[in-house]
């Protein structure tokens, strides 16, 4: 079986050059921090502005590194920070707030995080914040969409939240009526539709990476003196996993890929498709184990607890469905 024939087709030089290298850095390096991770790379600036320090790429770019990150399951704060936080901040054509803050989230000294309305309670009384997000992606900036407004504002209190999904840190934030500086307008629906193009490219790495094992366990396995691989039940398991992964990765890629009027609902379509892609996935990938896909020391238990909680990062699959229903006319 030839695993995602059509991901490098799809990739320019450049960015199956950069696929490579982030990959070559998580395979050699898993546990470096984050502010290595951006700094050798220079990942987390892919699309910040060059006048900020970043490379002037866009989503497409910042898709490839997600999809490595998602298929070494990489705790990095990649899809808050370089995604979320820098659409977020150049959305609101703030100069002085990009001049203060794309630099150190471009080098990676610095981490972010936004709060979408729906994520959290909020509101804003003048220049002071208060309320509560929970269920949040963790970072040390924190930007907050409150009445169509972003904002900058340190939180009162922020709590580590116990999770399944231990490679996707989550908190809980309180704000209790602290200084919040306005940065500019914002529009929820296209940061959050950024969010889940790069979720769903990371759900594609998760998916392929299953794949990927559970191909390397059917022909490496043998029962009855031959490969399982050779046995047609486990056959149709890896077609149909197959199936999955390179239809996951087309929403992705038309979603990493969509021109602004049509990213609405292209990225409805990747988050409808890619989630449950990725949990039909990682449920295989378990079952073609047997076992061994139910011990603590396999991985195959973490790319299933991952899908998981990322189903729901976004809203869930039936969600985003809705929206495309709407988006119909239905």
């Amino acid at each position: 079986m030839t695993l995602s024939p059509h991901s490098s087709l799809c990739l320019s030089q450049e960015q199956s050059e950069l696929r490579d290298a982030v990959r070559a850095f998580l395979t050699r390096l898993p546990d470096a921090p984050w502010s290595r991770f951006a700094a050798e790379l220079g990942v987390a600036g892919l699309a910040v502005p060059e006048e900020y320090g970043g490379a002037g790429c866009g989503p497409a770019e910042t898709a490839v590194v997600c999809e490595e990150l998602g298929r070494a399951l990489s705790p990095h704060p990649y899809l808050q920070t370089a995604v979320l936080a820098v659409e977020a901040i150049t959305a609101t054509g703030d100069a002085a707030a990009m001049a203060r803050l794309l630099p150190p989230l471009a080098d990676g000294s610095l981490t972010a995080t936004v709060l979408l309305p729906g994520d959290a309670e909020l509101t804003l009384d003048g220049d002071r914040l208060t309320g509560t997000a929970r269920g949040v992606l963790p970072g040390e900036l924190v930007l907050a969409l409150v009445g169509g407004t972003l904002v900058e504002a340190a939180p009162s209190s922020r709590t580590p939240l116990p999770t399944l999904d231990q490679t996707r840190p989550l908190t809980a934030l309180a704000f209790d009526a602290v200084p919040a500086v306005r940065l500019g307008g914002g529009t929820p629906d296209r940061i959050r539709d950024a969010g889940v193009a790069a979720l769903a490219s990371e759900q594609v790495g998760g998916a392929a990476a299953c794949l990927e094992a559970a191909v390397s366990h059917a022909r490496q396995r043998h029962q009855f003196g031959r490969a399982i691989g050779s046995f047609q039940a486990v056959k149709h398991k890896l077609a149909d996993m197959l199936l999955l992964v390179e239809s996951a990765r087309s929403a992705a890629l038309a979603a990493a890929r969509a021109p602004a009027p049509r990213l609405g609902v292209l990225a409805a379509v990747a988050g409808s498709y890619c989630g449950e892609a990725y949990l039909g996935a990682a449920a295989e990938n378990i079952q073609i184990h047997g076992g061994t896909g139910i011990t603590w020391e396999h991985p195959a238990h973490r790319y299933f607890k991952r899908a998981t909680c990322d189903a729901w990062l976004f809203g869930p699959p039936q969600a985003h469905r809705a929206r495309l229903a709407s988006a119909a006319g239905l």
